[in-house]
């Protein structure tokens, strides 16, 4: 997905479009942008996808597969990131740009049913919104409807890009999971990617790979660029157990 979606100015106004409804016309998307703490020994983050539309509204999209990285707080957090860097000294702040954070999450996070829930801040003794200008967004991966979100869905499910409903989506899955120009870039990043990880999170890597590139263990491993033979053997060992 970050490769699909970098620099990919298309298919990310496809995805907003669908998420939020509206016509969007961005003017900037980069994935896997690293915003760091300004406090030594803060908190930093990495942007799956920050893209910023016409209006300077900012965007981040991220796609979670696990429950514990999709606390709603970590949405705030998200958010206060992103709304820090906005304003320059001296500037009011009534001219802050309105900001969206998107989690496009492997289940249905609420268990409602619903392919969408948006929050958006409320006065809640007279309950009207606030209109602060921060919009926090859940999608739910999991939904299977025949509309437009459900299709998008189902286009973020597939692991070929044979059959998938979106041009812009289909054509970057194409180009790097089935070309061998495509492929070998998807390596380089995988491998990079994994250099940044610990052992537990690298386990969880493997599995996605194996499933969605259709790649054995030792290709994966390979392809990570895990040479050491402790290592392999590690987390062969507790892929077995699982």
């Amino acid at each position: 997905m970050t490769l699909v979606f970098n620099k990919n100015i298309p298919a990310t106004e496809l995805i907003l479009r669908i998420i939020l409804k509206r016509n969007i016309r961005v003017t900037s998307v980069d994935a896997q942008e690293e915003m760091r703490s300004p406090i030594v020994g803060g908190r930093d983050i990495t942007l799956d996808i920050h893209a910023i539309d016409e209006n300077g509204e900012e965007i981040n999209v991220e796609v979670q597969g696990s429950s514990e990285g999709a606390h709603v707080r970590r949405a705030r957090f998200h958010s206060a990131v992103m709304d820090s860097r906005m304003l320059k000294e001296n500037d009011p702040f009534k001219i802050l740009k309105d900001s969206y954070v998107i989690f496009i999450y492997k289940h249905d996070k609420f268990g409602k049913g619903l392919p969408i829930y948006r929050a958006e801040s409320v006065i809640s003794d007279i309950n009207e919104p606030l209109n602060d200008g921060s919009h926090i967004v859940y999608v739910n991966g999991n939904y299977k409807g025949n509309d437009e979100i459900g299709k998008l869905m189902a286009d973020f499910r597939s692991t070929s890009s044979e059959g998938m409903n979106f041009k812009e989506l289909a054509d970057g899955l194409h180009h790097f999971k089935e070309t061998e120009e495509g492929r070998d870039i998807m390596c380089e990043s995988v491998k990079k990617y994994a250099e940044d990880y610990k052992t537990e999170d690298k386990i969880i890597t493997v599995q996605n790979l194996m499933t969605n590139m259709k790649w054995t263990l030792d290709e994966t491993l390979n392809n990570m660029g895990v040479s050491d033979e402790d290592e392999r053997a590690n987390i062969t060992k507790q892929l077995q157990k699982q």
